[in-house]
């Protein structure tokens, strides 16, 4: 019996807590609805079981509906809802500087003989969590970390398929695929929890969103974040008030 991804086996626990509802002012934050989060994640774990042949030869190509198609399209959709020009170009940097990052480190550090290396973690892990810690530290807010740090793995691929083609070495690249989804998936969730975590807790440190030589566009969404979330508690302490007044 074959054993799940561990990808996918993320992206079924996300489902059920998006499913149950316990991550929808994240959702919020990243311009997404419980609905449309529901349909990613299931094309996530649908489009990851798909690869499409694209060339033959000597090097063999496909690509992984699920683990470049997807996060390619909603990473265009997020920088579509991004709060501000800057934003959209913070997260093009993260991006590229995440990508570099995930190279060298590959290129350099994780060569030779495993046996030989200095690190506990196997690789497949090491990718993604040096990809999120990057992507979360250039990129800062919580749309783009997440652009930088699932685009930074994947350009992994696309770098091999050109080394490939540069040296005429035969092989196979599955873009977004085998391997690569897993590390996608991780470096994506890595970099939206610490930007949701550390962002959080600057925020309340400081007694909220910083607003000095701040955007005014981005302010604005902030502020509107802040309105939706207080009507929102308003209304359930109105609810808890009326529910208290029919036990009396």
């Amino acid at each position: 019996m074959s054993r799940l991804p561990l990808g996918t086996i993320i992206l079924v626990t996300l489902l059920f807590l998006v499913s149950f509802g316990l991550a929808h002012r994240l959702l919020d934050r990243m311009r997404l609805s419980d609905k449309g989060a529901l349909a990613v994640l299931g094309a996530l774990i649908v489009g990851s079981f798909i690869d499409i042949p694209l060339t033959r030869g000597n090097i063999l190509v496909s690509l992984n509906v699920g683990g470049a198609l997807v996060p390619v399209g909603l990473a265009g959709y997020l920088l579509y809802k991004a709060g501000t020009t800057k934003e959209w170009v913070r997260a093009i940097v993260a991006t590229i500087v995440t990508a570099g990052a995930i190279y060298f480190l590959g290129s350099v550090l994780m060569q030779g003989d495993p046996r030989d290396r200095m690190t506990l973690l196997d690789p497949l892990y090491v990718y993604p969590l040096v990809g999120g810690l990057t992507a979360y530290l250039l990129g800062r807010s919580r749309r783009s970390a997440f652009v930088a740090a699932t685009l930074g793995v994947l350009s992994q691929d696309f770098i091999h398929l050109f080394w490939l083609r540069s040296t005429g070495i035969p092989g196979t690249v599955n873009i977004g695929g085998a391997g690569a989804f897993d590390s996608i998936v991780i470096a994506g969730l890595v970099a939206v929890l610490l930007a949701e975590i550390l962002g959080e807790t600057r925020e309340r440190l400081q007694g909220g969103p910083a607003t000095r030589n701040r955007d005014p566009e981005l302010l604005q969404h902030l502020n509107s974040d802040l309105k939706i979330e207080g009507k929102a508690g308003n209304e359930e302490k109105k609810e808890g008030e009326d529910h208290g007044e029919e036990h009396f």
